[in-house]
């Protein structure tokens, strides 16, 4: 007999708006203290300290507009974040600072997150949806070059970039880039030569969100509609459907495979987060706490397996946080 899902390990209170984008920094030596970065609607960036459950520090630089991504730049004290004021920000954090340094104007106005990819020491690529409506733009920080605009090919009607996955097979191989459209394509393009490698259609509905693991070659991607769809990259470039899993409920907002590709998990419109194993996509629990849509699922990066969490930003302002199959 399966066991009953458990109760989530803490809940972080306090940020009064809905939690939109979550992100882990856990690794290093200690004394560091393991943190969790959350972005919510009212435009704050706050920095939880996972030892005392508290906030300790809150950010400012969105103009009181919508967080919807935050990520660390090899290191807690250089943050990215991006807002629905269609800017993209990099803070310094070391030593107490809570200062932007910079900034990138997107001009896009629609939900899509930015990508972020270390290409090299103190080099990273960025991928972002642009200002024309079916452009993806790439930019190298930190000097803000762009390296690129992927446009879709004449009479190709993808709609607006949803969700964007910068990766590489290894360091220093080429750089690709997979994109989620509103027409429910999920794009395969290599960034260097700016052009389509493969192009699937995984969905009826707009592509909410993915994940790629790139040692097996393959992806999985919820939307708007009840199924996730997983689908594989072949020695030729080219996506095929893998399979597809069929959901109680519809709606999608994140989908985040774990650091060890062991497991994933879903943050569900139905307020649930739903674990699944990443190799048959295996149910494997529900996580029923949430009382609005679960709006961001992410993994933490601790690097003893056994202190692994999953956190999860709900539409009713709170962060659950949970300690499951940490042992597998």
């Amino acid at each position: 007999m399966a066991l009953p899902p458990p109760d989530p390990q803490f809940v972080l209170r306090g940020t009064s708006a809905a939690v939109h984008t979550l992100h882990f920094s856990c690794g290093g030596p200690e004394p560091d203290i393991p943190l969790l970065f959350s972005g919510s609607e009212n435009g704050l960036i706050h920095i939880w300290n996972l030892k005392t459950h508290r906030v300790g520090t809150a950010l400012d630089g969105h103009g009181r507009k919508s967080v919807c991504y935050v990520e660390t730049m090899g290191g807690k004290d250089r943050l990215l974040s991006q807002g629905r004021d269609q800017r993209i920000c990099l803070w310094d954090l070391a030593e107490g600072r809570t200062s932007v340094t910079d900034s990138v104007f997107t001009e896009h106005v629609g939900f899509c997150r930015c990508s972020l990819l270390k290409v090299a020491q103190g080099r990273w690529l960025m991928a972002m949806a642009a200002r024309s409506l079916e452009e993806v733009q790439i930019l190298e920080l930190p000097s803000k070059t762009s390296v690129c605009t992927l446009k879709p090919e004449v009479g190709a009607k993808l709609g607006m970039p949803m969700c964007l996955k910068l990766w590489q097979l290894s360091c220093g191989s080429q750089p690709v880039l997979l994109a989620g459209y509103e027409d429910g394509s999920v794009v395969l393009w290599n960034v260097s030569m700016g052009r389509t490698l493969s192009k699937l259609i995984c969905h009826q509905e707009p592509v909410m969100s993915l994940d790629f693991d790139s040692e097996k070659a393959k992806g999985i991607s919820g939307s708007s509609e009840k199924v996730l769809s997983i689908w594989s990259l072949n020695e030729q470039q080219n996506l095929q459907v893998y399979k597809t899993h069929e959901l109680v409920n519809a709606g999608i907002s994140d989908i985040t495979i774990r650091p060890d590709k062991k497991i994933l998990a879903t943050a569900g419109w139905d307020h649930r987060i739903r674990i699944f194993g990443w190799k048959k996509l295996k149910p494997l629990a529900v996580l029923d706490y949430h009382t609005a849509t679960a709006h961001c699922v992410s993994f933490s990066d601790h690097s003893n397996p056994r202190e692994r969490l999953l956190a999860a930003g709900s539409k009713d302002q709170r962060i659950s946080v949970w300690s499951i199959y940490a042992q597998t």
